[in-house]
This record gives structure tokens, C-alpha cells and sequence, in this order.
């Protein structure tokens, strides 16, 4: 009897893991409503419910302040944790921010009160990791950058709009030259909704860059001008002007915010702006992508960063701005380089059972704004001529161009975080000495694997 009871006190005791956060608390958070678990016998109701209007978060403080509560865990639910986060922030409390995935419950008894006390019951013993999360300026600037980007891929909605508007009238201009919103495209669709029909009239409009000769491009313009199309083509044709005027008071903010973000990495001191903005009409220029920024986001990203972090291969504009407003300045939040591209899920997420290697897959989850960036300049340099592209067109004929892309981008990703956490510029290797150390790397692997053969034959 007395050692039934001694192995159930064992088992207990080993059951109950000890606490490290005593003062803490869970929130499941919703859209109509929050559930907030305190721990156990800190106060007569342990859970409560609350709603999500200003004055039921204000009623949530005033009870974890009662409590006594120093330390929080919350789901990240879509965007309905933002307002309580940024309160229980402003109000001193440490606030863990959990992935959904990390606090699954055991399935049977699913309900929010059981959520926020399960949530409570981690946090307590100290096994929720906090995600990442941005700084007031970061959080301002990355809320801008998505919304351009939102901009631009609805803004090119509109142009598919238009070229299937002049498809239907059979007018395939858009199929000869390279895009229909480039200075030629512009002048020729606004020509057409003025009402111009002859396609000989609209020859004097091509530009210089133009490749098409003129009688192929005369072809082009010749069609059925249906009222219909040409109604939904003045409609397109209108809201894209719109979209890319709102684009370009967005990027206004974006600069504004920059700057802000520039001074409070430089104490207050924005140096060389003045200077550049006479450099400004110049620059701007020589700029070419349309969806780019008008204002000199490589010199803002060299101010903030320290480094030029666009002089690594396939990185531009676009992708730097993102790449900031996602990730920002202080790399020391990730340990190392490969903790770094593990958040960004740009390596392999082995599984090992047993001493062996059973997976060794990709996270199937839909990857960051930042991975993206990483994924596209990656993508870009599949067909350049240095050690990077030698190095993609590699890992493609190993793997395929999916694998390419994921392999180059990691490789993108921990150059871009040695530059900026260590302050170390873009040293790019030469093309042959890379090669030479490849073909020297495999052939010390073919002499290791045939030495193996030697030694199993014999």
C-alpha cells in the first residue's frame, strides 16, 4: 500500500511542472469578445469574459492590475489582438504575443474559456516563446509599405482589365509592345478614348524605344470598336490613374515615415537629406521600374542600415523597403544567421526520430512579406553572370527552379544578415575562383566516397 502511495506522489510530482511566471495570464482573443484566465486562486472567478470595445480592454487592465498580473500570453488572431496588445503595452505589462499553432489544446473540450486557461497554464510554467514584434516606428512603416504593395497589385488588375477590353474589340496592340501603361501604351490608350479610330492616326504617338515596326503596329490598332469595350477600357483606364496617384501619395508617407525612422537611429540627426533632395530630380531619372518608389530608397536604407544592403545581388528597391519594414534594424533579436532564415522558413524543418532523419520538408505555411522579398531577388539572378547565379542555375539542376529559388534565397538572407548585424559591406566573390572552389570541394567528396568503396571491398 505504502508504495502504491509513494509511485502515485512520484507520478505527481513529476506531472506538475514547476512555475515560472506565478503573476501571469492568458487571453483567448477574439473579434466579439476576449477571455481572460488569471492563475489559479488569485482571485474567486478565474476566468472572465469581456468585450472588445475600448471600455471593456480598459475594464481587462484595471482586472489584471488588481491581480497583480505582470506577464501576459495571447494568441495572435488575426488583427483583433492589436488594440489590447498595444494597451497592455502602454500600461508596463510584459506581453507574450503566441503562435495559435504553439498553444493547441486537447482536442475534445474546446471552448474559449478552456483556450485562455490552457493559454494561462503555459505561460505559467514558462513554455510560450514570444513572437517577433516591431517597434513603434517599424510598425508605422511596415503598415505603409503593405498598403503600397496592396496598391500596386490592385492597380495591375486594372491594366489586366484594359488589355482584355482591347482584346475583345480585337485592337492587339498590347501583345506588341512590352506595356500598355509605359509612355507609348498611355498616349495610344488615351488617344483611343478620345475618340480616335484610324490606325494610321496613331503612328505619330509610338516612341523611339519601340521595337515593332510601324506597319506591324498599324496592324494592331485595327479592330471592331464596340461601345461596350470602349466604355469598360475609359473605366480601367480612369481608376488606374487613380490607383497610381494614391500609390504616389503613399510613397510621400513612406519617405516621411523614413525619415522619422532614419532620426531616431541617428539621435534626432537626419545627415545628408538636405543633400539629397536637390540629387532627387536627377535620381529619378534614371529609375526605370515603374512600381518603384520616386524618392532614393537606396540612400535611406544605407543611412538607417549602415550598410548598402542593396548592393547584395537580385535585392532592389521594392524588396529593401520591405525587407526593412518587416524585419527592421537590430538583427540581435535572432541569435544567428540561421536562426534568422529558419523565422524566415527559407530552410529545411528537419524532423528527427530515433537518431535518423525521417523529414526534412519545408514548412507548409504561407511564407512572410519578408521571405518573399528574400524569394524574389533570389528568383532574379537565376540568369546573371557571377557566383550567385552560377549557384541558383546549380541548386536548379539539383532540384528544380523551387528549390533553386529557396536555396539562393537563403543564401541572399544570411548575407543581408551578416551585413547589417556585423556593419560589413558586399563582398562579392569572383565568378572563377568560386567555380575553382567548387570543382576542388567535389572532387575532395568523390576521393572520400571511392577511399569508402576501397576500404568496403577490401
Amino acid at each position: 500500500m505504502n508504495k502504491v502511495k509513494t509511485k502515485k506522489a512520484k507520478t505527481k510530482s513529476i506531472l506538475e511542472m514547476p512555475v515560472v511566471n506565478p503573476y501571469s495570464a492568458g487571453i483567448d482573443v477574439g473579434d466579439k469578445e476576449h477571455v481572460v484566465a488569471l492563475p489559479e486562486g488569485l482571485a474567486e472567478v478565474r476566468v472572465k469574459k469581456f468585450g472588445t470595445m475600448t471600455c471593456d480592454l480598459e475594464q481587462i487592465i484595471d482586472l489584471l492590475k488588481q491581480g497583480e498580473i505582470d506577464s501576459v500570453a495571447m494568441e495572435s488572431t488575426g488583427v483583433y489582438w492589436k488594440p489590447l496588445f498595444s494597451m497592455l503595452v502602454r500600461n508596463d505589462f510584459e506581453v507574450y504575443l503566441v503562435n495559435a499553432g504553439h498553444v493547441k489544446n486537447v482536442t475534445g473540450r474546446k471552448t474559449d474559456e478552456n483556450d485562455a486557461m490552457w493559454i494561462q497554464k503555459l505561460h505559467s510554467c514558462g513554455l510560450l516563446k514570444s513572437s517577433y514584434l516591431p517597434d513603434d516606428e517599424q510598425e508605422a512603416l511596415r503598415t505603409l509599405v503593405r498598403y503600397r504593395k496592396t496598391l500596386v497589385q490592385d492597380s495591375s488588375r486594372f491594366v489586366n482589365r484594359m488589355q482584355k477590353s482591347l482584346e475583345l474589340m480585337n485592337i492587339k496592340f498590347h501583345t506588341v509592345i512590352k506595356d500598355i501603361t509605359g509612355k507609348t501604351g498611355k498616349a495610344v490608350v488615351e488617344a483611343i478614348i478620345a475618340g480616335q479610330r484610324n490606325a494610321a492616326d496613331f503612328l505619330p504617338l509610338i516612341g523611339k524605344g519601340i521595337k515593332s515596326d510601324l506597319s506591324t503596329i498599324e496592324k494592331s490598332l485595327q479592330g471592331n470598336w464596340r461601345e461596350e469595350h470602349l466604355f469598360t477600357l475609359k473605366e480601367n483606364y480612369t481608376i488606374y490613374k487613380e490607383y497610381r496617384e494614391h500609390i504616389a501619395v503613399c510613397d510621400n508617407e513612406i519617405e516621411k515615415q523614413l525619415q522619422q525612422y532614419e532620426a531616431k537611429r541617428n539621435e534626432g540627426i537626419i545627415e545628408g537629406t538636405v543633400a539629397d533632395k536637390a540629387e532627387d530630380h536627377q535620381w529619378i531619372k534614371k529609375q526605370r521600374a515603374k512600381n518603384h518608389p520616386r524618392f532614393d530608397v537606396r540612400g535611406y536604407l544605407q543611412r538607417i542600415y549602415g550598410v548598402d544592403v542593396l548592393s547584395i545581388y537580385g535585392l532592389n528597391n521594392v524588396g529593401g523597403l520591405e525587407i526593412l519594414a518587416e524585419t527592421g534594424t537590430d538583427m540581435s533579436k535572432w541569435k544567428n544567421e540561421k536562426h534568422f532564415v529558419s523565422w524566415l522558413n527559407l530552410c529545411p524543418n528537419n524532423k528527427i526520430s530515433g537518431g535518423k532523419l525521417i523529414s526534412s520538408k519545408l514548412l507548409s505555411k504561407k511564407p512572410s512579406p519578408a521571405s518573399i522579398a528574400f524569394r524574389h531577388a533570389a528568383n532574379g539572378v537565376q540568369k546573371s553572370d557571377h557566383w550567385l547565379g552560377d549557384y541558383f542555375r546549380r541548386m536548379k539542376a539539383k532540384g528544380g527552379n523551387k528549390y533553386a529559388i529557396i536555396a539562393t534565397a537563403n543564401k541572399i538572407a544570411t548575407i543581408f544578415y551578416k551585413m547589417v548585424r556585423y556593419k560589413e559591406e558586399f563582398k562579392p566573390m569572383d565568378l572563377e575562383l568560386y567555380q575553382q572552389k567548387y570543382k576542388q570541394a567535389k572532387i575532395a567528396y568523390l576521393e572520400r566516397k571511392l577511399n569508402e568503396l576501397k576500404r568496403l571491398a577490401s
